[in-house]
């Protein structure tokens, strides 16, 4: 169906460990914008490359896939596109609107690059109207310049700290991988960064080497590890931390935002002295 279409999926494409699981469900996490990606982060298999004009037919594909998968919650992520003047926000907003008439019950989640911290292609996709919208920070300060070398640390937590302000009633989410040689203490201090911007969902997984020609895992962390990082997230007051091997920023995305839900509505129960 995908060929058929002529979709691409960020599955394939990033080649995620995951993927025969999510394809039998079947769900998948759509990547528009084309294959290539103007950024060459050392962590990341897709491929490098001059990008090809955008494809205006694709957001109207990408909601007829969406449909015929029956989805409920929708994950559409996108290659870095520094070469375009909002940086592809508007392709983000074409196709939000195409999945709302396709499922118009269906929940969306966008997956987003940080538009070189330019707030006008940010409030643009926000204005489209999705549930949720993420970010990811992918690493600890110490080693984000050796991870995604044209991105920054700073840029990306004041992303996630705009499009809260911006759209306050919009889930926000982030992720990072663990194994590349962070520490404990730094990983707690990202949790507590995230927090300060409000960001709602976090996850946080292993990161698993591409190709040779990406950065080495240093680290194989230790289930009991991910146990203690989900523990002080959810203490530090995040709606639901996936954490674990093979957890990645969409894995589960449906079960993670109804795990929040059913935390806030007993929060307000409690409140209510229900």
């Amino acid at each position: 169906m995908l060929r058929e279409l002529d979709v691409r999926t960020v599955c394939e494409e990033a080649r995620c460990p995951n993927i025969g699981e999510c394809f039998t469900r079947p769900t998948a996490t759509f990547m528009i914008g084309g294959t290539r990606c103007t950024r060459r982060c050392h962590f990341c298999a897709v491929e490098t490359a001059r990008p090809a004009a955008l494809d205006g037919e694709e957001p109207a594909r990408i909601a007829v896939a969406a449909r015929r998968m029956g989805l409920r919650h929708v994950v559409v992520t996108a290659v870095a596109r520094d070469d375009l003047a909002d940086g592809g926000a508007g392709h983000f907003a074409a196709t939000i609107a195409a999945l709302r008439v396709a499922v118009p019950t269906a929940r969306i989640e966008v997956l987003t690059p940080d538009f070189k911290g330019e707030i006008g292609p940010l409030a643009a996709v926000l204005r489209a109207g999705p549930d949720v919208f993420n970010h990811n920070l992918e690493t600890v300060p110490r080693l984000s310049r050796a991870v995604r070398p044209q991105a920054s640390y700073p840029r990306s937590l004041e992303v996630l700290g705009r499009a809260k302000e911006l759209r306050p009633e919009v889930r926000t989410k982030s992720g990072i991988m663990v194994g590349l040689g962070e520490t404990p203490a730094e990983v707690h201090a990202v949790l507590r960064d995230l927090r300060g911007v409000g960001c709602d969902l976090v996850t946080i997984g292993q990161y698993l080497q591409p190709t040779l020609q990406h950065l080495p895992v240093v680290e194989y962390v230790p289930p009991p590890r991910f146990a203690e990082y989900a523990t002080i997230g959810r203490e530090m007051g995040f709606r639901h931390v996936a954490a674990g091997p093979l957890v990645r920023s969409s894995y589960h995305a449906e079960h993670a935002f109804d795990a929040g839900e059913a935390i806030e509505a007993l929060a307000e129960k409690r409140e209510r002295g229900d």
